[in-house]
């Protein structure tokens, strides 16, 4: 619950800030998010799912690789049948429809709310199973850095909206629907782990690679765009570290 709290109150910056982000500050919060989102797959996805496979010895890499690239292929697919409109950008992508452009705006932030969904989802489901290789603390570590990167994702839509002349409570309303896909992607996650747990490493790399896919496919190339685009390294640097601390400190 705690990463949709993140969107939630992301989206509440409407009501307090009167302009719009500014452009430096909208690649700064994106760096961050993608850097959070790069050591959460590796430490609380990756990592855990090769240690639950240990017992297949030089093959414990297996399930994590066929399950990260299942992840990438699966954020593809998304990508490519779901139409939707990154912020900054003019030309929308995937299928043709008439669509508005808010209803796009918040699709593109839906697609990548969707693995950091089913990375909550699948960590609880093996914390629950009792999976030695997830702690409480773990999760609880995952939960917090994903709330925290979505916060700035939360802002990143309202705050824009409200530019464009729409009135503040529709504005809010539209980011905290960006976010809502999250807990159920968590909750069908879990369901899907729990039913079948020898799948788990499986599914932890799946999220990793969906994960990986919006890092590198968006956050890092709005991050990167236009001028000080050394901000948005900085940034990027600074959310890995955040998650990172985060991860060894409570894991």
């Amino acid at each position: 619950m705690s990463p949709f709290l993140g969107t939630f109150f992301g989206a509440g910056c409407v009501f307090f800030m009167r302009d719009g982000l500014h452009p430096i500050i909208q690649r700064t919060l994106t760096g961050f998010a993608a850097g959070v989102m790069v050591a959460a797959s590796v430490w609380s996805l990756l990592v855990p799912a090769m240690e639950q496979a240990v017992e297949m010895g030089r093959w414990a890499f297996l399930p994590a690789v066929t399950g990260f690239w299942l992840g990438v292929l699966f954020l593809l697919v998304l990508d490519r049948v779901i139409p939707h409109l990154h912020q900054n950008s003019s030309q929308p992508e995937g299928p043709r429809t008439r669509l508005k452009r808010t209803s796009m705006l918040v699709l593109a932030v839906t697609l990548h709310n969707i693995p950091e969904g089913m990375a909550v989802g699948v960590v609880l489901a093996g914390w629950i199973a009792g999976n030695s290789g997830i702690t409480a603390a773990g999760t609880l570590a995952l939960s917090i850095g994903i709330a925290l990167q979505n916060f700035p994702e939360g802002a990143i839509i309202s705050m824009p909206l409200r530019t464009e002349g729409m009135r503040k409570g529709r504005a809010f309303l539209y980011g905290v629907l960006s976010g809502i896909v999250e807990p159920l992607a968590a909750i069908l996650t879990m369901l899907a782990a729990g039913l079948i747990l020898p799948a788990l490493p499986y599914l932890l790399s799946f999220a990793a690679g969906a994960m990986i896919y919006v890092v590198v496919e968006e956050l890092i190339p709005e991050a990167s765009a236009g001028e000080h685009s050394n901000l948005g390294m900085l940034l990027f640097a600074a959310g890995f570290t955040v998650m990172l601390a985060l991860d060894v400190a409570l894991g």
